[in-house]
């Protein structure tokens, strides 16, 4: 499914809901959609739901193909948007991965409904996949960056991420996570709590001495 919403921790398909989206309220729905572009990640977390959540096959985020931003503009383009309150690029993917689409796709939907926030859940690793600064383009488009901190040090990072790029890119996340502060207002680092009180706190530092504001939240596998 390229669109999605959020209960408890399962998936929802949005065709699931009413053409107005009203029911998203009525239901206890978060009035939240998310927007899954992509399966390809420069991670394979150890914790990672691609592995450990099973899905039926209609609300499924395991993507046959890549839709195109048209396709994704076909799709939002179902519902009437005014039960709306955050629009949130997430998936089985990192959703970087397509930044120039994810780009498109968010600017377009600012174009539409500039009032409804947008939000890109990341794992702050799409400098080291472009090879260049990548914090700027979402200037204007994207109004929270949420990042996958998960752990305090590059050798517990890697140990968990198990990413294409070694222990740089612990450095190179939390350095884009700061310049995304440039050029979006809201930035937040998140951990999981099955993390542990103490590395939580060992993240938490890490954020205090970077300027940066950190998230604990709860962690759901199936």
């Amino acid at each position: 499914m390229i669109l999605y919403t959020v209960k408890n921790g399962v998936y929802y398909n949005l065709e699931d809901f009413r053409q107005d989206l009203s029911d998203l309220g009525e239901n206890g729905f978060p009035n939240k959609i998310y927007i899954n572009m992509t399966n390809r990640c420069s991670c394979a977390c150890t914790f990672c739901l691609r592995s450990l959540k099973e899905f039926n096959e209609h609300n499924s985020l395991w993507l046959r193909e890549e839709p195109t931003v048209d396709e994704v503009k076909a799709e939002f383009e179902k519902y009437d948007w005014s039960h709306v309150a955050e629009i949130i690029f997430c998936g089985f993917g990192e959703p970087t991965m397509r930044l120039d689409d994810m780009v498109e796709v968010g600017a377009w939907l600012k174009s539409v409904r500039p009032e409804i926030p947008i939000r890109v859940n990341t794992n702050g690793l799409s400098d080291l996949v472009f090879e260049k600064p990548t914090a700027q383009c979402l200037q204007g488009i994207v109004d929270t960056v949420s990042i996958s901190l998960n752990s305090s040090d590059a050798q517990k990072y890697v140990d968990v991420t198990r990413n294409q790029f070694g222990l740089k890119s612990y450095q190179a996340m939390i350095d884009y996570a700061k310049d995304c502060q440039k050029y979006v207002p809201n930035v937040v680092m998140t951990v999981v709590d099955i993390i542990g009180e103490e590395e939580v706190a060992a993240c938490r530092k890490v954020c205090d001495d970077n300027g940066l504001f950190l998230r604990v939240r709860p962690y759901e596998a199936n």
